[in-house]
């Protein structure tokens, strides 16, 4: 009896899953099996923007990792709250007098949790400091930190990658997204590894064999590691590299963001023609005084941009941030932000039960949100004020962004803006597209899989069908 009711159940799970595919486009369902992706390991939702009932919708309310298309959340909410002239400031106050150029002390930094303090701007900053009557640090930098309250955490936590870019955590204070460019290029049968700035305090040791092949994937044929832990100093560069790369730059997570900011500053300073005699310590700067100088970020909208368009972890972690901080007070914590961005949605009517947020960037395992619920935040979002602000900071398709080398050839070429997101076991992308007849659609697609990394042909033929308009005929 039991032996039948297995089989009972099993031929009607199969039934299902032949109709839940059946659901989706044949060539789609097709590069799918292809794959061996499963019909449940997939959600798609597709929304005609003009009204009415959705185009296509499988498996949409299943809760799923969306990897990075959760910065579509993150943005949106922040658009809506903070606005798109929202700004970061970062302060400074001269603890002593200022003359002949000289501060006879020390120069205070308070972080703002400016998410865009690339070096560029790191230099106007200095240069505005200039304009002040500082040209000279007679003290030391003081860093104020306060603004955020994070547990400790472990960079290398989430993939065992503590050194990947992609990895750099938030800081108030972070410079260059905390990004350390190395350069590596063939000197004779060896590989020598340069850093592009001084990195006080960082050895690197060169292990990596020169190879014969072309200059391509070389990223993942390089290697860098700390051997000890202890010595977090110390880094080790091993496997191949092909000698026909010439040069490259490689981006590294190899600093605390303090040390790295700074490492950075000092560079700069010193470059500018500046001095500095003293160190660097932590502390608070005075509340009862004004500052001598606010460094003015540029405004959300020019943020969410590189962040859209390139994906950034650290600054989607320090927005997500900012949403807890405007919303409850400093300091910020990911609870702080986690309790924001649901009221930031409830506020536009979204209500969306599944949703599991951890730090609004999709770097987790464990942020969730259905296809269903993404398609609805994209309708809201063409409907909201800011539209045009969110859909152009999305990656365009096949041109730009982390679109740029995907779909190329594609009949859809520049007709898609589109967040991806990919970690292991998960690939996906959302956002909108205009078909053949100038149609404009919310298009969302999450793969939770074994196989997720083979999808891009399923996505892409998803992507063909919707745009030559089979959908609304």
């Amino acid at each position: 009896m039991r032996r039948h009711l297995l089989v009972g159940l099993a031929m009607l799970w199969a039934v299902s899953a032949q109709a839940w595919a059946a659901a989706l486009p044949q060539g789609v369902a097709e590069a799918l099996s292809d794959a061996g992706i499963p019909a449940e390991a997939v959600s798609v939702y597709v929304l005609p923007l003009g009204g009415g009932a959705p185009l296509l919708s499988a498996n949409a309310a299943q809760p799923m990792n969306p990897a990075s298309t959760m910065k579509l959340v993150t943005s949106y909410a922040a658009l809506q709250s903070l606005g798109p002239d929202y700004t970061w400031k970062t302060g400074f106050w001269a603890r002593g007098e200022i003359s002949e150029g000289r501060l006879q002390g020390d120069l205070i930094v308070r972080g703002g949790g400016d998410p865009y303090l690339t070096l560029e701007r790191i230099w106007l900053m200095q240069r505005a400091l200039r304009a002040q009557g500082v040209r000279e640090i007679g003290g030391s930098l003081v860093l104020d930190l306060t603004l955020y309250d994070l547990p400790p955490a472990d960079p290398g936590a989430f993939d065992g990658e503590p050194l990947a870019a992609y990895n750099a955590p938030p800081a108030p204070l972070l410079a260059d997204f905390n990004v350390q460019y190395v350069r590596l290029a063939p000197e004779g049968e060896e590989v020598a590894v340069r850093s592009e700035l001084p990195l006080t305090g960082v050895k690197f040791i060169s292990r990596l064999q020169l190879g014969d092949g072309p200059c391509n994937g070389w990223r993942g044929t390089v290697l860098a590691t700390r051997p000890d832990p202890e010595l977090t100093g110390l880094v080790v560069f091993e496997g191949v590299y092909p000698r026909a790369c010439g040069e490259q730059r490689l981006p590294l997570n190899l600093l605390e963001p303090a040390q790295n900011f700074a490492q950075v500053f000092r560079a700069l300073w010193e470059e500018s023609g500046g001095k500095w005699e003293g160190g660097v310590v932590q502390g608070i700067a005075p509340p009862e005084t004004a500052p001598l100088l606010e460094f003015e970020s540029p405004p959300l909208v020019d943020v969410i941009r590189p962040l859209n368009k390139h994906s950034s972890n650290a600054m989607t972690r320090m927005l997500f941030l900012t949403l807890g901080q405007e919303r409850f007070g400093a300091p910020a914590t990911p609870e702080k932000s986690v309790s924001a961005m649901r009221q930031a949605l409830l506020a536009q009517k979204l209500d969306f039960p599944e949703l599991v947020l951890e730090n609004g960037a999709g770097l987790s395992r464990i942020e969730r949100i259905s296809a269903h619920s993404m398609g609805q935040l994209l309708l809201a979002a063409y409907h909201s004020p800011h539209y045009s602000e969110l859909e152009s900071a999305l990656p365009i398709s096949a041109i730009d962004g982390t679109l740029r080398k995907r779909f190329n050839g594609s009949a859809f070429t520049g007709q898609a803006h589109l967040k991806t997101g990919s970690l292991r076991d998960v690939r996906a992308l959302a956002g909108y597209l205009m078909d053949r007849n100038g149609s404009r659609m919310a298009v969302v697609m999450f793969v939770n899989h074994v196989n997720a990394g083979q999808s891009e042909a399923a996505m892409a033929a998803l992507l063909n069908w919707l745009y030559e308009g089979v959908a609304q005929e």
